[in-house]
C-alpha cells in the first residue's frame, strides 16, 4: 500500500508542476490529478484537490481549524483519520465540515465529489482575471492568503440547537399578536432578524437530512456480522453467541439514536429486527421466555419500521416458538397463521417456517385431546404447504438455518410432527433422512432429532432403547450447548417413561444426568440485557 501511495503522490506532483508551469488554477490542476490517478489508484476528487495544492493532511486540518477560529467557533475534533476517511470515500463530511473544506480549496461541493449546494448558500470559487495571453491565471493557494473577516451574514447556523432562532420567531409572533400590525421599522427588523432566523432553521434541516453518523462501509460490516451470527446459531454455545449479538445490537442502537438518511435508517432497522429476533431465539434456547417475548416485541417494532412484510413474518414465526415450547400451542398456532398471512405469496423463509410451526402446534393440540382426525389432516396439509413454499425459496435462504430455512430443518420438523401424531414408522424414516443431511454442524437440531427418535422407541414400547438414545443425544454435545431448550425433550422423555412404566434405577440415572447437564445464563448478563 505504501508503494502504491508513493506512486500516486509522485504522479500528482508531476501533474501539479506541469499545471503550475502552464498557468492553470489549482482547481484545474485538481481535475488533471483526478484524471491521471482516479482509475489507476482510486483517487477521489477531494483527495485530488489536496494533491493539487501539494500539502499534507495535517495542513488541511490546520486550515479548517483556523477557519473555525476565525468564525468564533470552538476548534473541531477533525483529525487526520477522519480526513483520510473522507478522501478514501469511507465517510462523507457533514454539511459544516464540507463547507469549510470547500472554503479551504476555494471550490463548490461538486468539485470535491459531493452533490448538492453548500449549506452557506454562497459561492466558494475565486474568479481571477485572465492574463493578457488569455491563459488562466494561477489562483493563489489558500495557505498563502490572509483569512477574510467573518461576514455579518454568518453562513452556518448557530450551535445552540436552533433555540435562539426559534425564540426570534416566538418574539415576533407575540409582537404581531399584541399589536396586530408591523411598522416600517418592524419590517426592516423582520428582514434582518426574522428572515435570518428562518434561513438558519432551513439550513439546520438541510444538515439534519444529510447527516449520517455511520458510513456505508460500517453498515456493510454490521450486516456481514449479523449474517455470520445466523450461521453460528446452531453451533456456538448460546451464552457466548448472545454476548456477541448483544454487543452488535448495542452498536446498532447507538447509531439509531441519531437521525440517519432514509436508506441507512432502513438498513439499521432491518439489522435491529434480525438481531432482536436472533436474541429472542437464544433466550428460547436458554429457557427465559419472558426475555424471549421482549426481544421479539422489539424485533416486531424494528421490522415495522422497514415496511418489509417478509421480515415481519420472519419475526412473528420465530416468536411463535415461545408458546410452542413453553406455553399454549393454540397461541403458537395463532401466531403461525399471522406469520403466514404477513408472508402472503412472497417466496421467503417465513412462508416455509410458518406452516411448519402450524403443523407442530396442531400435533401438540392433538396430543392434548383435540379432534384427532381433523387435527391430523390439518397438520399434514400444513406440511404440504411448507414443502411447496420451500421449493420456491432462493438458494441463499435455503442455506441459512437462522434467517432462512434449510432442507434438513424441513425434514426434521416433518418427522417431529409425525412423532407427535404417533406415526412412528414414517417418522423414523424421515428423521433418519434428516439426520443423514447433517455433518458436524447444527448440533442443536441433531440433538433434538435424536430425542425424537428416542420418543419413537418409547411409543413402540422399547424403554431401554429410548433411554439409551436419550443419553446418547446428551453426550454428543458439549455442556456449554446443553440449554433448557435442548434438554426439554429429555425431561419430557423422562416424564413419559415414568408415567407409563414407573420409576427405575436406569430412569433415575437418566434424570440425574439431565440435572447435571443444565447450563444457565450468567446473572450479570441477565441484568445487562434486562
Amino acid at each position: 500500500m505504501a508503494g502504491r501511495q508513493h506512486r500516486e503522490t509522485e504522479i500528482a506532483r508531476k501533474v501539479r508542476a506541469r499545471g503550475l508551469a502552464s498557468g492553470y488554477t489549482l482547481a484545474q490542476i485538481a481535475g488533471q490529478v483526478y484524471d491521471a490517478c482516479g482509475q489507476r489508484f482510486g483517487t477521489t476528487r477531494i483527495k485530488a484537490h489536496r494533491l493539487s495544492h501539494g500539502v499534507a493532511l495535517a495542513d488541511v486540518i490546520e486550515q479548517v481549524r483556523a477557519l473555525f477560529e476565525r468564525d468564533g467557533k470552538s476548534v473541531p475534533g477533525i483529525g487526520e483519520t477522519l480526513l483520510s476517511a473522507y478522501e478514501s470515500g469511507m465517510k462523507r463530511p457533514g454539511p459544516e465540515y464540507l463547507h469549510y473544506l470547500c472554503s479551504v480549496y476555494r471550490v463548490e461541493p461538486l468539485a470535491l465529489g459531493y452533490d448538492g449546494p453548500c449549506i452557506c448558500g454562497h459561492g466558494h470559487e475565486v474568479i481571477d482575471d485572465a492574463c493578457e495571453d488569455n491563459r488562466p491565471r494561477i489562483s493563489p493557494a489558500p495557505w498563502a492568503r490572509p483569512a477574510s473577516p467573518a461576514s455579518p451574514d454568518n453562513c452556518t447556523p448557530s450551535l445552540d440547537g436552533g433555540e435562539e432562532d426559534e425564540n426570534v420567531l416566538r418574539r415576533t409572533l407575540l409582537r404581531l399578536l399584541a399589536g396586530g400590525t408591523v411598522s416600517a421599522a418592524g419590517l426592516n427588523e423582520l428582514n434582518e432578524e426574522v428572515l435570518g432566523a428562518v434561513e438558519n432553521l432551513r439550513r439546520r434541516m438541510d444538515e439534519t437530512m444529510v447527516t449520517a453518523t455511520v458510513s456505508p462501509a460500517m453498515l456493510d460490516q454490521w450486516e456481514q456480522a449479523t449474517s455470520g451470527f445466523g450461521r453460528q446459531y446452531m453451533n456456538t454455545p448460546p451464552v457466548r453467541l448472545l454476548c456477541d449479538v448483544m454487543l452488535e445490537f448495542a452498536a446498532v442502537r447507538k447509531a439509531l439514536n441519531h437521525r440517519q438518511p432514509v436508506e441507512m435508517q432502513e438498513r439499521l432497522c432491518r439489522m435491529s429486527a434480525q438481531l432482536a429476533g436472533l436474541s429472542g431465539m437464544l433466550m428460547i434456547d436458554l429457557g427465559d421466555q419472558r426475555l424471549a417475548r421482549s426481544f421479539f416485541r422489539t424485533g416486531r417494532m424494528a421490522a415495522d419500521e422497514t415496511g418489509d412484510r417478509a421480515l415481519r413474518a420472519w419475526v412473528t414465526a420465530r416468536e411463535a416458538l415461545v408458546p410452542l415450547y413453553y406455553g399454549d400451542p393454540r397461541e403458537a398456532l395463532t401466531l403461525a397463521k399471522k406469520s403466514r398471512d404477513l408472508a402472503g405469496t412472497t417466496p421467503c423463509a417465513a412462508r416455509t417456517m410458518a406452516p411448519v410451526v402450524e403443523a407442530r402446534a396442531l400435533a401438540k393440540i392433538a396430543g392434548l385431546g383435540g379432534s384427532r382426525h381433523d387435527v391430523v389432516e390439518e397438520a399434514k396439509r400444513a406440511l404440504h404447504r411448507a414443502r411447496t413454499a420451500f421449493s420456491q425459496m432462493n438458494d441463499s435462504d435455503r442455506e441459512d438455518p437462522a434467517f432462512g430455512y434449510t432442507e434438513r430443518q424441513l425434514y426434521f420438523y416433518q418427522g417431529d410432527v409425525l412423532v407427535r401424531l404417533g406415526q412412528t414408522v414414517e417418522a423414523d424414516v424421515i428423521l433418519e433422512k434428516a439426520l443423514s443431511q447433517y455433518s458436524g454442524e447444527d448440533l442443536l437440531d441433531q440433538t433434538l432429532i435424536r430425542f425424537d427418535r428416542a420418543l419413537c422407541r418409547l411409543i413402540e414400547g422399547d424403554v431401554e432403547a429410548a433411554l439409551d438414545l436419550g443419553r446418547a443425544a446428551i453426550e454428543l454435545v458439549d455442556k456449554d450447548h446443553r440449554t433448557d431448550l435442548l434438554l426439554k425433550p429429555g425431561y419430557d422423555l423422562e416424564k413419559a417413561v415414568r408415567a407409563k412404566h414407573g420409576d427405575s434405577p436406569e430412569l433415575r440415572r437418566f434424570r440425574e444426568m439431565l440435572a447435571e447437564s443444565r447450563v444457565g445464563i450468567p446473572k450479570d448478563l441477565i441484568k445487562d440485557v434486562g
